[in-house]
């Protein structure tokens, strides 16, 4: 399942009519962020859901050591701070580009209310999507704290296969165009960047993916 909204060319609230679509766009702008830069920190108040333009915004926390836990990577069309829909207060995590320049759409929860009160289809679609960031989430702390690392990658390689990838008629292979760093993936799944780096070139040598800057391959002999 990919990102629910794309920007290039998809209006982002297309289930709505259109009387509402302009009203949304004339009463909203963008903020923009830089490499590093927090949208919000935890226990800031919860009172905005925020839509990404362009970029990556990096989800987490740390831990009462200091140590920081990362729960998603998201990118261009993904809704986060949705907690705010359901009735949290307070932020329970943290929020921060990782991108030179990350654009995002913030959204009151006021007017999220408002849209998804009058429409039942925009409603389910949000409700839906806030489920299934949960569920993702839960199976990847499942993988962190009962899988061995090379068995996260693949795993977590997997997810990035349903979430990116194509079928190579030619080869029979799975053709994986993400937009995530070696580094990016390492804090996903709870390890280093050397590591990541090691596994990968592992798994090259056991027929099971061929891998470059820009995509990940699963071979069809790995299947």
């Amino acid at each position: 399942m990919q990102s629910l909204w794309f920007f290039d060319d998809v209006d982002l609230f297309k289930v709505l009519c259109p009387h509402k679509i302009k009203t949304f766009a004339k009463g909203h702008n963008f903020c923009v962020y830089k490499k590093k830069d927090y949208i919000y920190f935890e226990s800031d108040s919860a009172n905005k859901v925020y839509l990404i333009e362009k970029g990556k915004v990096k989800i987490g926390y740390c831990t009462d050591d200091g140590k920081e836990v990362v729960k998603a990577i998201l990118t261009k069309g993904e809704l986060f701070g949705e907690k705010a829909i359901l009735g949290d207060e307070k932020r329970d995590e943290f929020a921060q580009s990782i991108d030179d320049i990350t654009s995002i759409c913030p959204i009151s929860v006021d007017t999220m209310h408002n849209l998804m009160r009058d429409n039942q289809s925009f409603s389910l679609k949000i409700y839906k999507f806030i489920g299934f960031k949960f569920k993702k989430l839960e199976r990847r702390l499942q993988l962190l704290l009962f899988k061995d690392t090379k068995t996260r990658l693949k795993e977590f390689l997997d997810e990035l296969c349903a979430d990116y990838g194509c079928d190579c008629q030619a080869t029979g292979d799975q053709i994986i165009k993400h937009p995530f760093t070696q580094k990016d993936i390492a804090s996903l799944i709870g390890t280093s960047r050397p590591t990541i780096n090691i596994l990968l070139n592992e798994l090259k040598e056991e027929n099971y993916l061929d891998f470059n800057r820009k995509e990940i391959r699963i071979l069809k002999t790995s299947a």
